[in-house]
């Protein structure tokens, strides 16, 4: 079976996909997203347990994170608005890395990859946000689908 893009019609204009025929099912995603950290402003993190300033950098992430994936039809132009179920979005370090992973789960006719992938998104520029003052060599990278369900095909990495 040939794949296509869903967002073009025939004549190659962008069109928000019609799901009206699609059944309602519970539909879930997780993405990832990784911050590297200079090992001095890692080490002054880990040494303020992640308080800045601006307040407690990974619960306002993580806030931000969980309004990044309420958000996402309002900043990706052709997704559809979801009544979310869930929004989870966790941290963990893992030597100069910060791992954010969200998931998200909904009972609807799409899915929720952007949401996941916008609110992993959302929590890692609140991180560099949060943390610049330390530095500008903070990097955000690797932001990627790690799963979703519920749908016509589900997907693993």
């Amino acid at each position: 079976m040939e794949k296509s893009l869903t967002h073009v019609n025939a004549s190659g204009e962008s069109r928000m996909v019609d799901v009206s025929e699609k059944k309602v099912s519970f539909r879930q995603a997780s993405a990832k997203a990784v911050v590297l950290f200079p090992l001095n402003v890692l080490a002054q993190l880990k040494k303020d347990n992640c308080q800045v300033k601006k307040g407690a950098i990974l619960e306002v992430a993580r806030i931000a994170g969980i309004q990044g994936a309420k958000m996402t039809p309002s900043i990706i132009p052709l997704c559809h608005p979801l009544m979310l179920s869930g929004v989870e979005v966790d941290f963990s370090f893992e030597d100069d890395q910060l791992h954010i992973v969200s998931k998200v789960k909904c009972m609807g006719q799409t899915g929720v990859e952007m949401e996941a992938l916008t609110a992993a998104s959302t929590a890692a520029l609140t991180v560099y946000d949060m943390c610049k003052a330390l530095s500008h060599d903070i990097v955000i990278s690797q932001i990627l689908l790690l799963s979703k369900s519920g749908g016509k095909d589900d997907y693993h990495v």
